[in-house]
């Protein structure tokens, strides 16, 4: 069932986003005296340039970044490696399920890891979920945003105050929007809840077993089948969402809130807001495979990435959010504005959070998306 996440619980936790400065050291000897490289596959666009610069040339770590666009990738790169060639990946707090029983992640030591500088309910994901055998934590919070509705402001605007993730498979904006396959079909399966056309709470029930799942993606898959010709594109990373709405003639599209805002403040005429069925919410995080061979360098990379400074300006540039308490205090006034626009009202109280897939969840999806896309 959805459970809300509000200012307060989740995306604050238990101390003000714009908090007190932190008693511990911006960085630590160890980190400052570091060499070597660093292995990191992350999303595509969460480490800016300014930031991998500023990390290189205060540690002398190089980074070897890898982008990728799904958190498939990650698992399957992984898998096929045996945990193998990477340092740091990048999956989603929701992943816990899958990730658990691969066994090719190893647990932190926290006591390298400035914990007070995060956001406590986003580190509880990592002690909690996250915490295999229980043998510690095998992942810790990085970077969090939602998906919902993106839309050129010169070329459509909401009926209302707020978009719809229907207004994506509208007749009206037929052959003008875009989304990703089976996130923008469980956002199908929001609206024809909103609007009758499915029982509330059917989308959370599917998380619960297979006979739900089937019956409800079942149901959904055949409403988006036949809208299916209304869609113009399916992106599948951070730069196919934004060549979409500058390039590809989208003018509506359900998407991470980073590519459109970082268009919006860019100067070009985007708006990402939550819709009226709510936000999905994520987190995405650090991790570190068994096969990660440059230690030291994790912790110094998680080090700089736990300052609010760093945190603050890497913000500015890839439009997602921090859980590093104080690091909007760094970002500019078009982050803040930004921010307020996207989430005005109560849409902050009232995001989805992004429910735990099981293992058999992301199988029948699979097949449900192939459907889907093979029609």
């Amino acid at each position: 069932m959805k459970k809300q996440m509000n200012r307060r619980s989740v995306l604050k936790g238990t101390a003000a986003f714009g908090g007190a400065a932190l008693a511990a050291p911006l960085y630590s000897k160890s980190a400052l005296a570091s060499s070597g490289e660093v292995n990191i596959l992350m999303w595509s666009d969460y480490l800016p340039p300014t930031f991998l610069e500023e990390f290189e040339t205060l540690t002398g770590i190089k980074v070897n970044y890898t982008g990728i666009g799904s958190n498939e990738e990650i698992i399957n790169k992984m898998k096929a490696t045996k945990g193998q060639g990477f340092d740091i990946v990048s999956p989603t707090n929701n992943r816990s399920l899958q990730w658990g029983p691969l066994e090719l992640l190893q647990p932190f030591d926290l006591s390298k890891v400035n914990v007070d500088a995060v956001n406590p309910a986003m580190m509880k994901i990592g002690t909690d979920a996250w915490n295999f055998g229980d043998s510690g934590a095998h992942w810790l919070p990085h970077i969090w945003g939602t998906e919902g509705i993106a839309y050129r402001t010169d070329l459509w605007l909401p009926e209302g105050d707020a978009p719809s993730y229907g207004d994506v498979w509208s007749e009206a904006n037929a052959g003008k929007t875009m989304g990703r396959a089976h996130s923008m079909m469980l956002g199908a399966g929001l609206y024809m809840e909103a609007s009758g056309e499915m029982d509330a709470g059917s989308v959370w029930s599917a998380y619960e077993n297979e006979e739900n799942m089937r019956k409800v993606w079942g149901q959904i898959t055949d409403w988006c089948v036949a809208r299916k010709d209304r869609i113009k594109l399916i992106w599948n990373d951070a730069d196919t969402q934004k060549n979409g709405l500058l390039n590809e003639g989208v003018i509506v599209g359900q998407t991470w809130d980073g590519p459109p805002l970082a268009l919006k403040s860019a100067g070009e005429p985007v708006h990402y807001q939550a819709p009226v069925e709510g936000a999905m919410a994520w987190v995405d995080g650090m991790s570190m495979p068994i096969g990660a061979t440059n230690v030291e360098q994790v912790y110094a990379f998680i080090e700089f990435a736990y300052n609010k400074q760093a945190a603050g300006v890497a913000i500015d540039s890839h439009g997602y959010n921090s859980p590093v308490l104080g690091a909007d205090a760094f970002s500019g006034d078009v982050y803040k504005k930004n921010f307020a626009e996207a989430y005005p009202g109560d849409s902050l109280a009232n995001l989805n959070p992004w429910p735990a897939e099981a293992p058999w969840y992301a199988d029948i999806r699979t097949e449900f998306v192939n459907k889907f896309k093979s029609a």
